[in-house]
């Protein structure tokens, strides 16, 4: 996929044999490339859209590259554009760059220099312009979709399992790794159920003492214990009328699994230290690294209780498996990194893409989070993205391709509507080529199509 071919070239410059010269130089290299005398001349070229760079001579008849310049920058300040100088005028390119511009090229310059310098800067506004396509496709997204982000087949399951589900009182076991948000898909099902204008009561099983557990989630009287000078409300009270989560449950002690099957089951409870019940009535998530079914099976984990929460299941994908949504989560953690940081939003360069597309991500999507902060903060370097395992990935190379060309494909479809001619035109490539790696890579137009119109229209 030649993506030169996707980013035109407005080239300005008054004397005929440099324009013709460099107008063939850049074609041959693969641009498509619009050539004009003066400013004024091009002036409408620039307007009509944006994917382009500008190489424009310093010294025109009429308005001068450094005053076109002016104007570019308040057109798109993220703009490239390539100053033509002669020998005398670099003192002046240099200040144009202090000013904005992308590069010089001094006169007389050869057709390498011209397409090395073009192709970088050709880069560089594709980078620019897939960029503010994730920010404003982030921008758009509304509901359950703002916080599940992604494009995947995997992810968009489990969106609408949560939109069935949130409208429900049923009780929901999640499972998934360390960081692929299971929290983020509880917090989901709480907002965008009747229960939203409940509590929300999160509680790690796994980082409650044991002899703190019962009173954490039963609450105890004054005196039911050493210490316990003053009632305490339980977690499982605390949620009434609305959701208790309890995450990492397979690591809740046996003794007290005994008594929360007993609350789920009447939605009762006793505070320690007393023998009056309270009723409850809350929703309970539960969330787990490890299939409860077989900890029941080993004995290690309640089958009563496993069989008491078993009624529904939202199973989360680990990041290597959804690698399509690698450039929107990043984007989205990078945006939230630099308003919590107050930095800019650095653009992600093509090789560092490369390499968190092919990473394995042990620790998934809050690993991907934390790389995003480092990015915004200007620490990841070389050694960090480097390093022995960043990279590694063991998924196969032509599945990991496959992964990065459909993200590409199904991005350009939404830039277009999905138009399939005009994302042919987008990408390069003939329109039955395309239609080829729609097909292989099962690309479903229609849904892009049905989004797309959804997000212009809402």
């Amino acid at each position: 996929m030649d993506d030169d071919q996707s980013i035109r070239v407005i080239y300005v410059e008054d004397d005929d044999d440099v324009r013709i010269g460099g107008v063939q130089a850049l074609e041959l290299a693969g641009f498509s490339v619009s050539g004009f005398v003066s400013v004024e001349a091009a002036d409408c070229a620039v307007r009509s859209d944006r994917q382009f760079v500008v190489v424009c001579d310093v010294r025109l008849r009429g308005k001068s590259g450094l005053e076109w310049l002016s104007d570019l920058r308040r057109l798109d300040q993220d703009l490239p554009v390539i100053l033509i100088t002669g020998h005398g005028d670099i003192s002046m390119a240099v200040q144009a760059m202090r000013n904005g511009a992308y590069d010089f090229i001094e006169k007389p310059c050869s057709s390498e220099q011209l397409v090395s310098v073009v192709r970088r800067a050709a880069e560089k506004r594709r980078l620019t312009l897939e960029v503010r396509s994730l920010r404003t496709a982030l921008a758009d997204r509304q509901g359950i979709e703002a916080n599940l982000l992604g494009r995947s087949p995997q992810i968009q399951e489990v969106r609408r399992l949560v939109s069935t589900l949130a409208a429900t009182n049923v009780d929901v076991t999640i499972y998934g790794e360390t960081g692929t948000g299971k929290d983020v898909v509880a917090r989901c099902l709480h907002n965008h159920s009747g229960r939203r204008g409940g509590h929300y009561v999160p509680v790690n099983c796994g980082g409650l003492p044991e002899s703190l557990v019962e009173s954490e989630l039963f609450g105890h009287e004054v005196g039911a214990f050493t210490g316990a000078t003053r009632q305490r409300i339980g977690k499982i009270e605390y949620a009434n009328g609305g959701t208790l989560f309890l995450d990492e449950i397979e690591s809740m002690p046996l003794s007290v699994q005994v008594k929360l099957l007993r609350a789920l089951q009447d939605r009762l409870i006793e505070r320690v230290g007393s023998n009056k019940p309270v009723s409850v009535d809350c929703r309970v998530v539960a969330a787990s690294k490890t299939n409860l079914l077989e900890l029941s099976e080993k004995k290690v984990f309640r089958a009563d209780l496993y069989y008491r929460l078993g009624v529904a299941f939202i199973e989360l994908p680990p990041l290597r498996e959804r690698r399509e949504d690698i450039p929107l989560l990043f984007e989205h953690f990078t945006l939230d990194a630099a308003r919590r940081f107050e930095r800019d939003a650095p653009i992600l360069d093509e090789r560092t893409l490369s390499v968190l597309l092919a990473y394995s991500w042990p620790g998934n999507v809050r690993e991907l989070r934390n790389v995003a902060d480092r990015f915004v903060l200007g620490v990841l370097d070389g050694k960090t993205i480097n390093k022995p395992g960043f990279g590694a990935s063991d998924v196969s190379l032509p599945r990991q391709l496959e992964n990065i060309e459909r993200s590409i494909i199904e991005d350009a479809l939404r830039r277009k509507q999905g138009d399939v001619q005009a994302t042919a035109m987008l990408l390069g490539i003939p329109k039955q080529t395309l239609y080829d790696k729609i097909k292989r890579l099962s690309v479903n137009v229609d849904g892009i199509r049905e989004g797309t119109t959804v997000r212009s229209g809402s």
